[in-house]
């Protein structure tokens, strides 16, 4: 099938560059005509492992193309992804602005009946709202809601082997249907994993999943300061509450608080969606607040724990930026909340990431020293502070760390340092909510 994905963000390019590789045709387009230059280069905006290669190879064989003329690229296909950004306002509802934009140019620009398809993440009443603004199209247009429910770092293998498929549409809407069947046919091969449902049950269903993820990490990271309270261990707790089937061990890892461009503003939007129907969804505003305050643990620790609420001219190694590993991205990572506040205490940043540096300097610029060596960032630092568990943090050289840092000072964000007896080879180790090593 020819298919238009309008929007080359993170959604936008790895659907995009998945659904060429299941042999459609497909143009990734976009009103950024420099982005798509640049793309058309082979110059990804993101890092996703695997994805440089599969744009590359689809692009050559020429299922892959990318266009800055959306009208265009809406007219010459059979199905149109909407894959724009939903930014959160200042009110933490959902700027459907370039979604509305998508639908208008659908309106008039579609060539023939055509199934739009929300793959944006949207509150609830947007494939409504969209209908309403294609009902006066030439051609009839199909909506379809379609929530992406891709991890970042692990994208492509989510797509190709999802655990579902979540579509919302008509149940009268045999086009609908039998397009959406044939688009997802090759990844649903050895079973079926598509879940049909209306239209405002898909757009709920994606708010539900993240706001029920981010609340198993928030309540695992208030467990965890009461452990360090009662002297308790979170690794153990979250291994015996995990172990009981009913609970399941995936989201229980304490940290410093969640970030990345989904659970944030999901579910501040799903407090949104629910405030102005009259309905207050208390432990999702829980979980929020809760990770508010998570994201400046590590500082608080350090500013009180170590330096007697005095940071200034201490120097402060930060290994990890982006939100998770396996990706670039550093929207609302908590590495970015640490720095700002050791930045406003007075101390020197001196941080590493393998991916995330170019993102971070355009936010810092000189105000924080980017090294190319994460062992160059811990020379003569009065602290080593783990944000993200990026493998080649996992085991480093502690030997060598003792040596180059000022003082043996290990705040462990991961709490992936916690079994190697740090405290034996002469380091003061902590993490959160773990009696440490």
């Amino acid at each position: 099938m020819r298919l238009a994905m309008i929007g080359t963000g993170y959604v936008g390019l790895v659907s995009g560059a998945c659904f060429a590789e299941t042999g459609n045709d497909v143009v990734c387009a976009d009103i950024d005509a420099a982005k798509i230059a640049r793309l058309g280069e082979g110059k990804l905006p993101l890092f996703e492992p695997g994805l440089d290669e599969m744009v590359a190879r689809n692009a050559a064989e020429g299922r892959l193309t990318f266009s800055s003329d959306v009208g265009r690229a809406i007219a010459e296909s059979e199905v149109v992804f909407v894959a724009v950004g939903t930014p959160p306002r200042a009110d933490g509802a959902a700027d459907l602005t370039a979604v509305d934009r998508v639908a208008e140019t659908v309106a008039t620009s579609a060539a023939r009946p055509t199934v739009l398809v929300m793959k944006s993440t949207v509150p609830v009443g947007t494939n409504a709202r969209v209908r309403r603004i294609v009902a006066g199209a030439k051609e009839a247009i199909h909506v379809v809601s379609n929530p992406e429910f891709l991890k970042e770092g692990n994208a492509i293998d989510d797509f190709m082997r999802p655990d579902r498929i979540v579509l919302g549409c008509d149940e009268e809407d045999a086009l609908a249907r039998d397009v959406m069947s044939r688009l997802y046919h090759p990844v649903t091969l050895s079973s079926e994993r598509i879940v049909w449902m209306d239209p405002a049950s898909a757009e709920l269903t994606k708010y539900v999943a993240n706001t029920m993820l981010a609340m198993r990490i928030s309540f695992m990271n208030e467990v965890a300061s009461l452990c360090e309270k009662v002297g308790a261990d979170v690794h153990l707790v979250r291994k015996g509450v995990g172990s009981d089937e009913r609970i399941g061990n995936k989201f229980l890892h304490a940290g410093p608080g969640y970030g990345g461009s989904c659970f944030p503003k999901d579910v501040v939007a799903l407090v949104h969606t629910a405030r102005e129907l009259g309905v207050e969804i208390e432990l999702a505003s829980a979980t929020d607040r809760v990770n508010q305050r998570q994201k400046g643990a590590l500082a608080r620790k350090l500013k009180y724990g170590y330096f007697a609420g005095d940071l200034r001219g201490k120097r402060i190694a930060v290994w990890g930026l982006a939100f998770k590993p396996r990706t670039d991205d550093v929207r609302e990572s908590p590495a970015l909340t640490l720095i700002d506040a050791m930045l406003g205490e007075g101390a020197e940043v001196r941080a590493h990431d393998p991916e995330a540096m170019g993102n971070v300097r355009a936010l810092y610029g000189e105000r924080i020293q980017l090294c190319e060596d994460a062992y160059r960032a811990a020379e003569d630092a009065d602290a080593l502070v783990l944000v993200t568990e990026w493998r080649q943090y996992q085991n480093p050289d502690f030997t060598r760390l003792k040596r180059i840092m000022r003082r043996p000072l290990l705040l462990d964000g991961r709490n992936i340092w916690s079994g190697y007896g740090l405290r034996d080879q002469g380091f003061t180790y902590d993490g959160i909510g773990v009696r440490g090593s």
